[in-house]
């Protein structure tokens, strides 16, 4: 064989590889981007029916107002226990027609705090009582189930241990009930801490897009949406009618919200209604939502999306609650992306013929369409409709989109252990207690996470994301040695690298701050239990 048939021969497999990878580099941004469509599109659904305000079909007499029992779950909430309770007991509502449950799934001194704010608030005389399980069956879901047993009310209202519902919620919405078909209606979450940090600023638009834009747009266009866990009313026959809570999924939430609108029960959204919330101030316990959040949502698309597509239900809502329930595989999308850059740049840095060239550039065109305009839009219309001074949150946008890379390596890891069906517990998201950084009641119960850093377990998920971003700043400086090839693409470079380094250094911080604290004198002795934090 000469040795120019044998170059030539080379020289083609090395093209039709190089344009293999190119074509499958494109194929995922044009993925994400069909992701990056529907968000413009729920954009357009929201606008479209910005006017069309769900109302009561009716309103009850204070008289006739129906029995509402409201459900606290809790573990090991020893900085917010007390507040919520006593919240919920503030709630202006018959007190004849208010019955109050804690449940309590404790297992540190929040069994003693949460036991005694019951005594003191039924001494009041609030119709209140206090549920202790020795166990955590079904964990979030098992206690909601277990205390639904000796439920008194017609409505169950659920509120999580950092929030601080308004004195108003529960009279704003239960004239939603006097429709019969109406089984769920859902307060807006509000944000205790919105500018305690970058972090919780970040949080907060992340959390105004999903609540403003996409819960509004589903549920004023006819579509699914779900209850977000907390802040909502259920009518409990909807519950039952539905299968009752179930613990098979981390969101337990998301997947009795599908269940009972297949079951035919309609679902209200009030972006109106606001219950405020504590954002995680730190990145563990953020990471940690996140993860739970994507684990379960992958776990709820596998278990019910196949059941809504053989469903009778129109050809639109099924579309919409494909791409709600796969929505979270947009995480592992962003891995797989970013370790296809540096392959990428060599091959466009490398000689090739124009086609190659021609498809980089859209290749460059669509990861600027993808990365700036669909997202900035999507959230910056959700700011618009909360404030006046909107335009001031531009600023964020940089960081918001770096910090939905950063967590990208922790959510893939969740959907992964979704798909390869691995079981893990319902690791709460820590509570702190406080509405700034400053305050003094922050820095006395920011530690006292920590005891389960007692755990010498690796945690490799922050290494990983560091590593991550040592390859963004590889392909950074690739991008700036060779500018005229690969200018368009070094913006979201930088937002690649500034991602991963952010999240990965700041959940260092956050586990050496755990480890000092649990290696203290002044550390709790506290032994976590089955299903803390890991």
């Amino acid at each position: 064989m000469r040795p120019g048939f044998l170059c030539k021969a080379v020289s083609g497999v090395w093209y039709a590889v190089q344009l293999a990878f190119l074509i499958a580099y494109t194929a995922l941004l044009v993925l994400l981007a069909i992701y990056g469509v529907h968000r413009y599109h729920l954009v357009y659904l929201y606008y479209k029916n910005r006017r069309k305000v769900d109302t009561p079909k009716a309103c009850f007499a204070e008289a006739d107002l129906p029995r509402v029992t409201v459900q606290l779950p809790m573990f090991n909430e020893l900085a917010v226990a007390r507040r919520i309770i006593e919240t919920t007991c503030a709630i202006d509502y018959p007190r004849d027609r208010l019955q109050i449950q804690v449940l309590d799934d404790s297992t540190d001194a929040t069994v003693e705090i949460a036991e005694q704010t019951v005594r003191e608030m039924a001494a009041a005389g609030h119709d209140i009582v206090y549920l202790h399980r020795e166990n955590r069956v079904g964990f979030k879901a098992g206690a909601l189930d277990e205390g639904l047993r000796t439920a008194t009310g017609r409505f169950v209202a659920i509120f999580d241990a950092d929030f601080v519902p308004e004195p108003d919620i529960l009279k704003r919405i239960i004239h939603y009930f006097s429709d019969d078909q109406v089984g769920m209606v859902q307060a807006r979450w509000g944000h205790i801490n919105r500018d305690d940090s970058m972090l919780t600023r970040g949080q907060a638009i992340f959390l105004d897009g999903h609540h403003i834009i996409e819960n509004t747009a589903r549920n004023r266009a006819g579509m699914f949406f779900n209850f977000a866990g907390t802040a909502g009313v259920w009518r409990r026959e909807a519950i039952e009618d539905a299968g009752g809570w179930q613990h098979d999924t981390l969101t337990e939430d998301l997947d009795l919200s599908y269940r009972a609108q297949l079951a035919g029960w309609r679902f209200v959204y009030l972006p109106d209604v606001i219950s405020p919330a504590e954002l995680p101030p730190e990145m563990l316990a953020f990471k940690q939502q996140q993860f739970r959040w994507t684990k379960g949502g992958v776990q709820t698309a596998l278990k019910l999306l196949p059941r809504v597509l053989k469903s009778r239900l129109p050809l639109r809502v099924k579309i919409e609650a494909w791409f709600h329930l796969t929505g979270c595989f947009l995480h592992l999308g962003m891995v797989m992306l970013a370790l296809m850059l540096f392959p990428a740049f060599w091959i466009k840095l490398s000689p090739s013929s124009g086609l190659l060239r021609f498809v980089s550039a859209m290749i460059d065109f669509g990861l600027f369409l993808l990365a700036t305009c669909s997202a900035s839009t999507f959230y910056m219309c959700s700011q618009r409709e909360i404030f006046r001074t909107w335009r001031d949150k531009l600023k964020y946008l940089p960081f918001l989109m770096s910090l939905g890379i950063g967590i990208s390596v922790s959510n893939s890891k969740a959907i992964l252990e979704a798909l390869f069906r691995r079981k893990s517990d319902f690791i709460r998201t820590p509570k702190f207690g406080a509405s700034s950084r400053t305050d003094r009641s922050y820095r006395q119960l920011v530690q006292p996470q920590a005891p389960a850093a007692r755990r010498r377990k690796i945690n490799w998920v922050p290494w990983i994301e560091f590593g991550m971003g040592c390859y963004m700043a590889a392909c950074v400086a690739i991008s700036i040695a060779r500018a005229n090839a690969v200018t368009i693409s070094l913006p979201f470079l930088l937002m690649f690298t500034f991602g991963y380094f952010y999240v990965s250094l700041t959940s260092f911080m956050s586990t050496w701050s755990r480890q000092a604290y649990a290696e203290s004198e002044s550390a709790p002795a506290v032994v976590p239990a089955d299903g803390e934090e890991r």
